[in-house]
């Protein structure tokens, strides 16, 4: 007899997953399954729908810690119309202002007109840009962005001006409260949308500025005569990718100067550093392609061929394409995408009539590239070096990552340092994905402790043994021979790519102390001196875990830091309970489960663009400098010791 199905006692399991995926055993049987008659079926107007299955439309949700949260996509939704009215020769600025958690963002193109102002916002599959005449190479061809942003917004205004008038209406998750009447108006043609995303989809959320100048700089790289101004800040570019690849490889970084191509719907821009990995920024139509996709893989393709030819070598892909740091921007007509967030290209094709992706980026690197090594032999000279040179190291290495998987894989049969999830990055397609975990944390108490409180069919738990070693400056080589750092990039399983990563989050679950924070800094050393990508990539997090209990018989509140606790004092009033945790070993499994739940609070690890990942890591890693001596003195900061919390009353 089938069992019956029982719901996770975890919080953040999926009901609907399906359990023969994590056991092999369906809990289902079919004279179990919901009735399936004509008083089922259901039909959802297009905000139900949206609000339904947000994921659909946006990608994951999020909180605003990630990148390609879904805060995010809505900016972007918005975004892509202004950049195409650019694109098409109107409006040469766009204006973007964020307080808080509201957005807004005013063009200078042609405006809605007027007659489907409200249309545009409100109606699935209306829009301008069906005829290929009107956006010949548009990003947002399905006419849903515009709309998800309107239903998934508490507060949402759209207004066009347009010849000397103006429309404007608002909205309140998808529904009309506002149809004003067209007026008079003496603003510049354009529309202006105002949002606010919905609270109750987007739990927690707030806008993490980094990413926003990110998002807003890549614009502004591709559209050479367009001005964007953010938050006061104004952004604009004359030398498209050139300018991008400046900014994420510092002069000093870089092998050679960066070699620059721009063709009438190709553009590329490349160099090589000594950092380890691939690193490729692709763009379609304006539109940050940021899992790659034809455009991405022709160019690996086509770049390989090329060296290969230009040095009449057979050289290893992978020793051609170490370290390098890259950009490739197409225009295509009617692209695809493999999904509604436009992350990932497609496309076959450049058009209807068109040759195909992967032709036109071959002949175009091979000619670009090959001519201009040949006109620049000692670039030529230091490409070659640096091949060489990832050759040599890779057979360096051959043997000893072979003895080192031997003995990752006999570890891993009886050590208990990795308690993995039952759902991997690659398993599955649904949101789940974007949740999958690993917590690296210190010791056997705290792993203990969020062992027993974790998800375990999304989350699993690494633990250190004391403190990793300090790797900066040494070669790969460490990675394999340091039994720490070799289980690791195993649990990780990035020891061939990173495209093969098994956790979508990797967090550093590591106590508030001088210990902990140590401990932080060398796992952060380790990730950006050998896996940089996973950084870069936005894959890197730090836990918060609260500092302070305070409740009283009513109520508790966690705080995060001091003046949270002095504010939960005064919220409580006389005599609150104050317990201060002193490491993570000391948070009970049941409390821990609320701060890794639907509730955790993790911090992003950001690389700047212009930073430089050589000059962090010797300035914090590197001999103690005058430089880091003299900045310690200056920001050195005197407390009165404060006793130990555990359990006391405290005035208000």
């Amino acid at each position: 007899m089938a069992q019956k199905y029982n719901p996770s006692p975890y919080s953040g399991v999926k009901n609907s997953y399906i359990s023969s995926h994590l056991h092999g055993v369906s809990l289902f049987t079919m004279s179990e399954t919901v009735k399936y008659t004509e008083d089922e079926i259901r039909s959802l107007d297009w905000k139900e729908h949206i609000r339904l299955r947000p994921g659909m439309y946006i990608g994951k949700l999020g909180d605003g810690t990630a990148g390609d949260d879904g805060i995010y996509v809505l900016v972007k939704e918005i975004l892509d119309n202004s950049i195409d009215e650019h694109v098409m020769g109107h409006g040469k600025r766009i204006d973007i202002r964020i307080d808080d958690k509201k957005v807004y963002i005013r063009d200078f193109g042609r405006g809605i007109p007027l007659g489907k102002v409200i249309d545009c916002v409100s109606k699935i599959n209306t829009g301008g840009k069906y005829d290929s005449k009107a956006f010949q190479k548009s990003v947002g061809l399905n006419g849903v962005g515009t709309k998800a942003v309107n239903a998934l917004s508490t507060h949402f205004v759209v207004q066009s001006f347009r010849d000397g008038k103006s429309k404007r209406a608002e909205f309140h998750r998808g529904e009309l409260t506002v149809d004003a009447p067209a007026s008079d108006s003496s603003e510049p043609n354009g529309t202006y949308i105002e949002f606010e995303p919905d609270p109750s989809i987007f739990k927690n959320y707030r806008f993490i500025s980094d990413y926003l100048r990110e998002q807003v700089k890549n614009y502004t790289y591709l559209n050479s005569a367009l001005t964007i101004k953010y938050n006061g800040e104004s952004f604009a570019s004359r030398r498209g990718l050139l300018d991008l690849l400046e900014t994420k490889v510092t002069a000093e970084d870089a092998l050679y100067p960066v070699i620059h191509a721009k063709g009438e719907d190709i553009e590329i821009a490349f160099t090589h550093t000594q950092a380890y990995g691939e690193e490729y920024y692709s763009f379609v139509n304006g539109q940050y392609t940021t899992q790659g996709g034809t455009h991405l893989q022709a160019f690996r393709e086509a770049f390989v061929k090329t060296i290969r030819e230009h040095f009449k070598k057979d050289f290893d892909a992978t020793d051609i394409r170490g370290s390098i740091s890259a950009a490739i921007s197409i225009r295509v007509m009617e692209p695809v995408f493999e999904s509604q967030t436009k992350t990932k290209l497609g496309s076959a094709d450049m058009g209807p009539e068109g040759p195909s992706i992967k032709v036109a980026v071959m002949e175009f690197v091979k000619k670009q590239v090959d001519d201009y090594l040949y006109q620049n032999q000692p670039v030529a000279d230091a490409l070659l070096k640096k091949i060489l040179q990832n050759e040599r190291e890779r057979k360096d290495m051959a043997g000893v990552q072979k003895l080192a998987k031997e003995r990752a894989k006999r570890a891993n049969l009886h050590n208990k340092k990795l308690r993995d999830c039952r759902v991997h990055l690659a398993d599955v397609k649904n949101d789940d994905r974007f949740d999958t975990t690993l917590f690296i944390t210190e010791g056997d108490s705290a792993s203990g402790s969020i062992t027993k409180s974790r998800n375990p069919n999304l989350q699993a738990v690494f633990s250190l043994r004391g403190k990793p070693l300090n790797c900066y400056g040494l070669k790969k080589k460490v990675v394999y021979e340091n039994e720490e750092f070799n289980l690791l990039q195993h649990a990780l399983n990035i020891e061939e790519s990173m495209d093969d990563l098994r956790y979508n989050r990797i967090v550093l679950a590591t106590d508030a102390d001088v210990d902990g924070m140590h401990i932080r800094l060398l796992m952060m050393t380790f990730f950006l001196q050998f896996f940089p990508d996973l950084v870069r990539n936005g894959h890197l997090f730090i836990l918060q875990t609260p500092l302070f209990r305070v409740r009283n018989k009513k109520e508790t509140i966690y705080c995060y830091s001091e003046q949270e606790r002095r504010d939960a004092i005064v919220k409580l009033g006389s005599k609150p309970e104050i317990t201060r945790f002193k490491g993570l070993g000391e948070i009970s499994p049941e409390e821990f489960a609320r701060f890794i739940g639907e509730d955790i609070r993790l911090e992003p690890v950001i690389l700047k663009e212009d930073a430089s990942i050589e000059k962090i890591l010797s300035y914090y890693m590197g001999k103690n400098t005058p430089d880091r001596q003299e900045f310690i003195i200056e920001n050195l900061v005197v407390e009165k010791d404060e006793p130990e919390i555990v359990s006391l009353s405290a005035e208000a």
